[in-house]
């Protein structure tokens, strides 16, 4: 880390102080052979957005990603973070399912309360909460293999929320899925976000599905990744089917569009 321990303690409570829930000051993240994923990326996380991180595979927004979810450690920079939207208090949801087979979808569910050690009659209410909020409350002894495809992210999704996380990270988890189940979990994705009042970060190469979900959006340089461009999304809401082939989503889709061109040209 490039600044000394009572700098980042200083930082960290300016943070808590009232700043973003997390932010990068000129990150970096470098691995042993030799790829430099991350290089002086800045940015910042606000309370209650929907903040996609847009870019080409491999630019590394996977890799910021983890960064922000405590399971990597910068290689330079700082990562700040208000009180509470620590590693604790952070869902996140993968590229894959990741689902145990072995067991029911309930049973999935309440892993991560039983890494936290709640007892079986308090996580229990909370799994079935959280199967509600994906629509699977029917669900809660089927096997993953019983399960579709968008069932089983689903099942991921829940999983992620059954802690109550203030921070939901979702890394590409749709991106293996059909388009009409893609759009599907578009939709339901947008309703629990403002049912839950989280923050979520999500991370996709697709210059539709940032337009479509978030309030903003931050677009990431070719590797090694920083922001090249940042957009708000002041659409109407909520957003629903007909906004897929509205005048005022096209227009935000081809401004995207023409910056990621831009800078896939740059790089």
């Amino acid at each position: 880390m490039s600044a000394s321990v009572s700098a980042r303690e200083e930082k960290s409570s300016a943070a808590s102080a009232g700043g973003p829930l997390a932010a990068f000051r000129n990150v970096g993240k470098s691995f042993p052979n030799g790829v430099t994923a991350l290089k002086n990326l800045d940015l910042a996380v606000r309370e209650g957005e929907f903040l996609s991180l847009l870019g080409p595979s491999g630019c590394g927004k996977s890799t910021a990603l983890r960064l922000l979810a405590g399971l990597a450690e910068p290689s330079e920079g700082d990562i700040l973070r208000r009180d509470g939207s620590g590693p604790r208090e952070i869902g996140f949801v993968f590229q894959e399912p990741t689902l145990m087979p072995w067991t029911t979808v309930a049973q999935n569910v309440r892993l991560p309360l039983r890494l936290k050690g709640v007892a079986r009659h308090e996580a229990m209410p909370r799994v079935e909460e959280a199967l509600a909020l994906v629509g699977l409350g029917d669900f809660r002894d089927a096997y993953p293999r019983e399960l579709s495809g968008g069932m089983r992210m689903r099942v991921s999704i829940a999983r992620a929320l059954v802690t109550r996380p203030r921070l939901l990270l979702m890394d590409e988890p749709f991106a293996a899925l059909d388009e009409i189940t893609r759009f599907k979990l578009n939709d339901e994705l947008r309703t629990l976000w403002r049912t839950l009042g989280c923050t979520i970060v999500f991370v996709t190469h697709s210059v539709f599905e940032s337009v479509y979900l978030s309030t903003r959006i931050l677009m990431f340089t070719p590797r090694p990744g920083r922001i090249a461009a940042e957009f708000t999304i002041e659409a109407s809401e909520p957003r629903e089917a007909p906004f897929r082939t509205s005048a005022e989503y096209g227009a935000e889709c081809r401004k995207v569009s023409a910056a990621l061109a831009r800078v896939m040209g740059e790089g």
